[in-house]
């Protein structure tokens, strides 16, 4: 049977990509670091996905298994050797960690065996695969890098479903929502995977998605906070958010359709199909869990700011973005790691040193006193 090797036995790993790969009839071996996952799926060989809608509907996941990158590097290395895909759904800051693991196992491979062997990260990050590319080489002498870059192909793609955090303490079940769309960028022919779309260019795909899904839902969660909210959906009852939440998706739209040459009406209908997912009240879905980690949602590359400097640069409005960057700096949930650190940057250097030191963005730029202004009005409401 074909194999994939995937790292990240999370919900995402298991409730979306490991899926796909089962259902296109591979055996799927998870890689991880969480010694009671791996080993219920050892024992188990199976698991549900049960799908958020009114019907329930739910999917057995079968031919699959488990490895302990800190126990088990021998195996995984011979996983590597003989799979055909390898793929990530760990979180961008995870690959570099990874990389050293996974050069080991593609320099056995190249050595070996003369397939062709796929490597593909899934994470909300613009050009992720090129990262791990990056990371793997550096762990590689010139020679095994050059057998390297001509028997494996390292396709960068955009993942999108909703994941909310699980209740089933103890079983391998994922809740997920029943959308997914999983983008690869490439031109050669590849195996098919169900649920996989292959396209030339990326671009489009990726930033439509990290400046619509992405931005909405952090807009939702940081809006939703401030006004003491527990999930999305109820937040997007409050007919104020919504409204923030369209008008700041409008923002995000008007640079997507002038760098993209996007149709407005089509884009304008995915924004709508976006907002009626955020609305699915079976998702359940926590305002803390899509608000964490502000630090790295407010980097310059993100969700919130990298849409606010290109409209301006493109001479497109950006007031709304600028609103939700103020208000993602006002994020001050104490059980998030960042949120705390980011509270204490404020309060030590101020609002212009984190714009300047985690956003990117000069204290003298139009941007920056737009986000000063809204974050004082904001603050000053919370009092």
């Amino acid at each position: 049977m074909t194999q994939a090797v995937h790292f990240g036995a999370g919900n995402i790993g298991r409730g979306f990509i490991g899926a796909l790969f089962s259902q296109s009839g591979y055996h799927v071996i998870f890689v991880d670091i969480a010694e009671q996952i791996i080993d219920q799926l050892n024992k188990e060989k199976q698991y549900k996905v049960k799908l958020a809608t009114d019907e329930q509907e739910t999917i057995t996941i079968q031919n699959v298994s488990g490895l302990n990158n800190l126990k088990q590097e021998n195996e995984v290395v011979e996983a590597i050797k003989e799979a055909d895909f390898l793929t990530t759904a760990i979180g961008p800051s995870i690959l570099p960690r990874i990389a050293p693991l996974i050069a080991k196992g593609l320099a056995a491979r190249v050595k070996e065996n003369r397939e062709k062997l796929y490597v593909i990260a899934c994470e909300n990050q613009i050009s992720a695969t090129d990262l791990l590319k990056g990371y793997i080489l550096e762990h590689l002498d010139q020679e095994t890098q050059e057998k390297v870059l001509s028997q494996v192909a390292f396709l960068n793609s955009a993942v999108d479903r909703i994941v909310p955090i699980q209740n089933n303490q103890g079983s391998l079940d994922v809740l997920v929502e029943p959308y997914h769309e999983w983008v690869v960028e490439t031109t050669e022919e590849i195996p098919p995977i169900e649920g996989m779309k292959i396209v030339p260019e990326l671009a489009p795909f990726i930033e439509r998605k990290l400046f619509t899904v992405n931005t909405g839902h952090a807009v939702i969660a940081y809006f939703g906070y401030l006004a003491n909210k527990e999930t999305i959906d109820q937040t997007l009852a409050d007919v104020d958010i919504y409204q923030q939440v369209k008008e700041t998706l409008g923002e995000t739209g008007a640079y997507l359709i002038y760098e993209y040459h996007l149709d407005p009406n089509e884009h304008q209908h995915y924004i709508d199909k976006i907002i009626s997912r955020f609305q699915n009240t079976h998702l359940n879905d926590s305002v803390t869990r899509v608000a964490r980690s502000p630090i790295r949602k407010l980097g310059p590359e993100d969700r919130l700011v990298r849409p606010a400097t290109q409209a301006q640069k493109a001479g497109l409005p950006y007031t709304n973005l600028a609103k939700a960057i103020a208000a993602a700096l006002l994020f001050d949930f104490k059980e998030d790691e960042e949120a705390v650190k980011l509270q204490a940057m404020i309060k030590e250097q101020g609002v212009p040193f984190v714009l300047q030191e985690v956003c990117g963005l000069a204290e003298s730029s139009e941007l920056a006193k737009a986000i000063i202004g809204q974050y004082e009005v904001l603050k000053g409401d919370q009092r």
